[in-house]
């Protein structure tokens, strides 16, 4: 890796949503009719809780193997739908009840074997607010994690392998924001207590299939792609992607990011409806149709590493506060200037 590769890219400019959101919904202001909770998005998310436990429970007297195979075949892509479900009772797009969407969450990291939800929502709606800030967003890699990983396949191959691992230490990175809470305990103590009801009702392997599917569905697997795909910098100086393949039908459009980040507050069912009403705003930009091809891309061409990434000062005139909501509700209310309820 080269002295000039071994940081980030840098921008003066505002994130690149606000803009094309403004133009969009003053061009089409039917758009917004798209907007609002969801609440089948509950049933999904439970029938695939359920399916995970039923396919646990089966493969309870299997070899290892047996249970890895499962787990990298099938449980990686329920998992996977699991968080992209955690993800919509992050945005309160199911639920009305902040409390609703909080509790909704934690119910899909039951076959996650660790806990996220809760995390996830301190953070995500931080990454809405203040895209490519350094101190806040948590979706960018640390400095020392993009040095110690390079460019080459061994070191990315290991990063998607242990991918949440390296999430679960950029934390005290974010010194602006308060990581514990109520909610990081309660979702820590159910989570860890279903493990405990599991194990001593269907055994190691059960869990074994939990951990490895978490692993998997976020990592060393095609659909480990989604997370080079949202904001890794393929065609600078674009920052955020969209994937149009067939593995939204299994991801609840989660490839849709584009579209999401412009109406943060559009449910899953109708991502794919901003994009058929303003094709001129994203066919025009640079979008994956293989998360496959994209996840080799990324292990195998060494101009792709953890610094093919954007990163910004201009807050836009926001102050971060403790409450990642009050950041993220402002900043949408700001760029859709719709009301929130």
């Amino acid at each position: 890796m080269s002295d000039k590769s071994l940081d980030f890219k840098y921008s003066n400019g505002e994130e690149p949503h606000i803009q094309r959101t403004k133009d969009i919904i003053r061009k089409y202001p039917e758009i917004k009719k798209l907007m609002g909770r969801y609440p089948k998005t509950f049933l999904y998310a439970f029938f695939v809780v359920a399916l995970q436990l039923a396919i646990a429970y089966i493969l309870r007297d299997q070899a290892w193997w047996m249970v890895l195979i499962a787990a990298y075949g099938v449980g990686a892509f329920a998992n996977h739908a699991l968080f992209v479900l955690i993800h919509e009772f992050t945005h309160n797009m199911v639920f009305k009840s902040k409390v609703a969407n909080l509790w909704g969450g934690i119910m899909c990291d039951l076959p996650n074997a660790f806990p996220s939800s809760a995390a996830f929502r301190k953070y995500h709606l931080k990454h809405h607010a203040f895209q490519g800030h350094y101190d806040i967003d948590a979706d960018l890699a640390s400095k020392w994690e993009a040095k110690l990983i390079g460019s080459n396949f061994i070191g990315k191959s290991f990063w998607l392998l242990f991918f949440p691992l390296f999430q679960a230490v950029r934390p005290p990175r974010l010194k602006e924001i308060k990581f514990q809470s109520s909610w990081i305990w309660v979702n820590l103590l159910t989570v860890l207590a279903f493990d405990v009801v599991v194990y001593m009702i269907a055994g190691p392997m059960a869990i074994l299939y939990f951990v490895a599917s978490f692993f998997f569905s976020v990592g060393l697997h095609p659909l480990g792609a989604r997370w080079i795909q949202e904001h890794f910098l393929v065609a600078p100086p674009q920052e955020t992607y969209s994937y149009y393949g067939p593995l939204n039908y299994l991801a609840f459009n989660v490839g849709y990011h584009n579209e999401h980040h412009d109406f943060a507050y559009v449910p899953w069912v109708n991502l794919p409806k901003i994009r058929e009403i303003a094709p001129e705003y994203y066919n025009n930009l640079v979008y994956h149709k293989s998360w496959t091809k994209l996840w080799l891309k990324f292990i195998f061409d060494n101009e792709l590493s953890l610094f093919s990434r954007i990163l910004r000062s201009d807050k836009g005139g926001l102050e971060v506060s403790s409450d990642s909501e009050n950041d993220y509700f402002r900043g949408r209310d700001q760029k859709e200037n719709i009301a929130i309820n």
